[in-house]
C-alpha cells in the first residue's frame, strides 16, 4: 500500500485519538521508533490508507488526518531497528494496538504470525482487533466515596453463563450483571464493593490453544482502556451502565487492574503493542537485554519510565470518569519497582497516590510479585488497603489444626497490627479473605488436601502444592454425613472467623453458596462449568448465614470498629478494649498460646453498644465461662455457627457450653 503522510498540527496534550474539527489528531509514544504509521480500515478490515505522523515532540509522534470520523477502525505501524539483544523489536509487518485505545472490534486471538521474528514476519492486520474511534465521553458523576463493608469478588463471564434468569444474550456480561435478581442478590448479601476481575481487553496464554482452553480469568491484558468484547459488546457504555445500575441499588464497583504485565509475554510471545511501538522503552530489561519476568507472565512494565506512568494514570482516570469507585492493582509490588528494587515512593505509586482524581477512590494493592525482595505486605503508604494473605493463611493453619497456630490465629483477627499499624493506617487497610479466585474454592479447601489441577494440561504442575486445606475425612466428594457435616460447619466457622475479624472483608462470588471448582486451585484455563456459578444448584441456606453474619457485623459497633486492639483501658466502665481468654474464663499467660484450641475475645463497647464476647473453638464441645456482666446486664448468644445460627438473641447465663469447631458471638445487653 502507498504511504502517506499525515497533515503536521499543533501537539496534542498527550497520546491517543481525539476528535477535533475536520478530523483527528493520532499522537503516539516511543522514543526509538524511527517511523510511525496511522493505518485506516473499512468495516470489512481491508486497509485503506497509512499515513505517516509527521511531527515529534520528545518522545511524542503526532499529526492530523482529515474526514475521519468516530467509528473509523484503525491500528499502528512502527519502524526501526530490529536489535532484540538491545531491547528493539521494530517490524513494521505488525499491526499494532494503540495503547490509547478505548475500544476494539473483536476480542483478541493467538495466532503463530503474531510472534514470527521480523525476517520471517507476515502482515498480521488479519488476526489484529482494529481499534475505534469513539467521541470523548462525558465524565459520570462521582458519588461520595464510601468505606467498603464487604468486598465481592466476580469473575464477570462466570457470574451469570449459567443463570437461567438471565436473557441468554446477556449471559457472561456486563450488561447481565445488571440483571435486577443478580443485583438484589448481592445487597441481601450484604455487599457494599463489587471487584470485577479484569475487564481490560486480554489474550490468550500461546499455550492455551493448543490445548482446548482458553484464559478465563483475564490477567493477560493488551489494551488497558478498551473493554474486552466478550464482556463488554457496547464498549465503555455497558460499564457505565452497571456503575449506575448498582449505584442506584447502594453498591459500587471495584475493577482488578493489572499493570504489572501485558500479553505479549516473553521474547517468543506476540507483538500486538507496546513491544511493537517500543518495547526498550514499555517493558524493563535486564542488562544483557533479556525482559525480566517479576510477574511470571514473561514480562513487567517499566512503571518508572514517564510514559508507562502517563499511560496508569491515563487508564485509571479513564475508568474513575465512568463512575467506578476504585481499583484492586494486581501483583502491585511491580508498580513500585525500579532498578534497585521495590520503593514505597517510587513514581507511579506517588503519582496515583496524589492525584487528584485517584487518591479518593478505593486502591487495594495486591502487595507481592515474584521478584526479589517482592513480598511487600505492610509496605504500601496511606491511603492503600491490602490484600492480606497471612489472614488467609494464619487463619486456616488455626482452623485445620495446626499446632502453634492460636498466636498467629489472634494477631490476624485483631487486625493484623504487625504489618499495618503505622504510616497513619488502619485495621480496614487489610483486605481479609479466606478464599479467593486463586486458590482453593471456600468449598474445596475443606474437600481437598491436595490440588486436582489435571485438566489445565501441565501434568498437575501447576498452582499452589502447599496450599493450606484440610479434606475433613475423606479426599473429595463424599456422600459420608459426618464428613459432609463436617465440612459445612468447618464453613460455617471460617466465614465467621472473616467477618468478625478487625479489616475490611472479602468473599469471592459463590464462596457463599458453597461453589467448587473439583479441587483445582488454578483455575484461570477453565472458561467451562468448571468455574461458572451454577446458580440452579446453590446452598441457600449458607448464604442466609452469610447475609446474617454481614448484618451482625454492620450492627455490632465494637466487633466492626476500625482500630487497633491494645488491651488499654476505655470507656466510663474502664474496660480493657480487648481481653483474651481460655475456655474457664482466665487470661492467657503467655505459654497457654502454644497448644490453644479455645479462644476468647471480650471486645470493649462502641457506637453505643455493649460489649462483645467472641469466641473461637476448633477444638471439642468444652464448658465455658463468660466474662462477669455488668450491673443490671446480661448476655446474649447471636451467633452459634456450629449450628448456623445467626441474628436473633437468646439470653444465656455466664457458665455456658462451646460447642465443637465453633465461632461464637454474646453481646451484653440490659436485661
Amino acid at each position: 500500500m502507498a504511504e502517506q503522510t499525515a497533515e503536521r498540527c499543533a501537539a496534542p496534550e498527550g497520546p491517543g485519538a481525539r476528535l477535533v474539527d475536520g478530523g483527528a489528531v493520532f499522537a503516539v509514544h516511543s522514543r526509538h521508533a524511527e517511523r510511525i504509521d496511522v493505518c485506516l480500515f473499512d468495516p470489512q478490515d481491508h486497509e485503506t490508507g497509512r499515513f505517516g505522523l509527521p511531527a515529534r515532540a520528545g518522545d511524542l509522534h503526532y499529526g492530523f488526518l482529515p474526514r475521519v470520523a468516530a467509528g473509523q477502525r484503525y491500528g499502528l505501524r512502527a519502524d526501526g531497528t530490529w536489535a532484540p539483544a538491545h531491547g528493539h523489536r521494530f517490524d513494521p509487518a505488525k499491526l499494532l494496538v494503540d495503547p490509547y485505545a478505548t475500544r476494539l472490534d473483536r476480542a483478541f486471538a493467538y495466532d503463530p504470525a503474531l510472534a514470527l521474528p521480523r525476517e520471517a514476519a507476515v502482515d498480521t492486520a488479519p488476526f489484529v482487533p482494529k481499534a475505534i474511534i469513539e467521541p470523548a465521553a462525558t465524565a459520570s458523576e462521582a458519588g461520595a466515596p464510601v468505606a467498603p463493608r464487604l468486598v465481592y469478588e466476580v469473575c464477570v463471564k462466570a457470574h451469570t453463563k449459567l443463570d437461567p434468569d438471565v436473557p441468554a444474550d446477556l449471559r457472561g456480561t456486563l450488561r447481565g450483571l445488571c440483571a435486577p435478581h443478580v443485583v438484589e442478590r448481592m445487597a441481601r448479601l450484604g455487599v457494599s464493593h463489587v471487584e470485577l476481575m479484569p475487564i481490560a481487553a486480554w489474550i490468550d496464554e500461546r499455550h492455551l490453544p493448543p490445548l482446548r482452553l482458553s484464559n478465563a480469568w483475564g490477567y493477560n491484558p493488551v489494551a488497558f482502556m478498551a473493554l474486552d468484547p466478550r464482556l463488554a459488546p457496547g464498549g465503555m457504555d455497558d460499564l457505565r451502565t452497571l456503575v449506575a445500575t448498582y449505584r442506584a441499588a447502594g453498591l459500587a464497583i471495584v475493577l482488578d487492574v493489572v499493570f504489572n504485565h501485558t500479553g505479549e509475554s516473553d521474547a517468543e510471545g506476540p507483538t500486538l503493542g507496546l513491544r511493537g511501538l517500543d518495547n526498550a522503552l514499555y517493558y524493563r530489561h535486564a542488562a544483557d537485554g533479556t525482559m525480566i519476568n517479576d510477574a511470571g507472565c514473561g514480562n513487567i512494565l517499566a512503571c518508572d519510565a514517564p510514559a508507562v506512568v502517563q499511560l496508569v494514570l491515563d487508564t485509571l482516570r479513564h475508568y474513575a470518569r465512568a463512575g467506578v469507585a476504585g481499583f484492586r492493582f494486581d501483583l502491585a509490588t511491580t508498580l513500585g519497582r525500579r532498578p534497585q528494587g521495590f520503593a514505597h515512593d517510587a513514581p507511579l505509586l506517588a503519582a496515583i497516590e496524589r492525584d487528584e482524581e485517584l487518591k479518593k477512590l478505593l486502591l487495594i494493592a495486591e502487595p507481592w510479585d515474584i521478584g526479589p525482595g517482592g513480598y511487600r505486605l505492610g509496605a504500601f503508604n496511606a491511603p492503600w488497603r491490602e490484600w492480606n494473605d497471612r489472614f488467609r493463611d494464619d487463619v486456616r493453619r488455626f482452623w485445620r489444626g495446626d499446632a502453634h497456630a492460636a498466636g498467629a490465629f489472634a494477631t490476624r483477627i485483631a487486625g493484623s497490627s504487625d504489618f499495618f499499624a503505622g504510616k497513619g493506617r488502619a485495621p480496614s487497610a487489610s483486605v481479609n479473605f479466606v478464599a479467593a479466585h486463586d486458590g482453593f474454592s471456600l468449598r474445596d479447601l475443606l474437600t481437598y488436601s491436595f490440588k486436582n489441577n489435571w485438566a489445565n494440561g501441565e501434568q498437575n504442575r501447576d498452582g499452589n502444592g502447599g496450599e493450606i486445606a484440610w479434606n475433613c475425612g475423606a479426599e473429595g466428594e463424599t456422600g459420608d454425613e459426618s464428613v459432609i457435616d463436617r465440612r459445612r460447619r468447618d464453613a460455617r466457622a471460617l466465614l465467621a472467623t472473616l467477618f468478625l475479624s478487625r479489616g475490611t472483608p472479602m468473599l469471592t462470588a459463590g464462596d457463599e453458596c458453597g461453589r467448587s471448582q473439583g479441587g483445582n486451585n488454578n483455575a484461570y484455563a477453565q472458561d467451562n462449568e468448571t468455574i461458572w456459578l451454577d446458580w440452579a444448584n446453590v446452598d441457600t441456606t449458607l448464604a442466609g448465614f452469610v447475609a446474617g453474619l454481614a448484618n451482625l457485623r454492620e450492627q455490632c459497633g465494637a466487633v466492626r470498629a476500625d482500630r487497633f486492639l491494645t488491651g488499654a483501658r476505655t470507656g466510663e466502665a474502664a474496660h480493657a478494649d480487648a481481653v483474651w481468654s481460655q475456655a474457664d474464663g482466665s487470661a492467657f499467660a503467655d505459654c497457654d498460646w502454644a497448644n490453644a484450641r479455645f479462644v476468647g475475645l471480650t471486645l470493649a463497647p462502641a457506637d453505643g453498644g455493649g460489649r462483645a464476647h467472641l469466641v473461637f473453638n476448633r477444638g471439642d464441645a468444652i464448658d465455658m465461662r463468660l466474662p462477669a456482666p455488668d450491673p443490671g446486664c446480661g448476655w446474649r448468644l447471636a451467633l452459634d455457627s456450629a449450628r448456623g445460627f445467626v441474628g436473633a438473641e437468646i439470653r444465656v447465663a455466664q457458665d455456658t457450653q462451646a460447642p465443637a469447631r465453633a465461632v461464637l458471638v454474646f453481646l451484653e445487653r440490659r436485661d
